[in-house]
């Protein structure tokens, strides 16, 4: 999905699709933002110089509250998945960037639901829930959603669990 795109011109960013032990994905609802298309999956810039997956669990507790030993690792997505920003997002970043570059992780969920704390650090989502994986792209933002249709495909594997 990366194209003839220049990686540099687009933000590093890790994805992340918790599971719980059903096969449901964790869902957080965009903190103070109203109309349709307000639900995500985890996500979030990398730090120069850190580790992509040191990031992802770095995002997975400031936007969860869940730390890396309530889950196990399942799969990286390879390659870097690429979208770009509409008029309006671009503006905010001043032509820094062109879109975000991510890289997806799947993790199980083994905590309980007591330890997802959406407020440890600055909110990013005001509610969450599980659903099922192939729900999820028509949740997201419209310039997302190819991403969330990929992930939905490549993560098919991990939704086939029950009690």
């Amino acid at each position: 999905m990366q194209g003839s795109r220049d990686p540099q011109k687009y933000r590093p960013n890790a994805g992340l699709a918790v599971f719980s032990q059903k096969g449901h994905v964790f869902a957080g609802h965009r903190a103070g933002a109203t109309g349709p298309f307000q639900w995500q999956l985890p996500q979030g810039g990398i730090d120069a110089g850190e580790d992509i997956l040191a990031g992802a669990y770095r995002e997975l507790e400031e936007e969860t509250g869940i730390t890396q030993d309530k889950v196990d690792f399942l799969e990286e997505i390879e390659p870097w998945l690429y979208y770009d920003f509409p008029e309006e997002v671009l503006q905010r970043f001043k032509g820094k960037y062109l879109g975000q570059r991510q890289k997806w992780f799947a993790f199980r969920f083994k905590g309980l639901e007591s330890d997802i704390k959406l407020d440890l650090h600055e909110p990013e989502f005001d509610a969450w829930k599980w659903i099922p994986l192939q729900d999820v792209p028509e949740l997201i933002i419209p310039f997302k959603r190819d991403i969330y249709e990929s992930i939905s495909q490549k993560f098919q594997q991990w939704t086939n669990l029950t009690d």
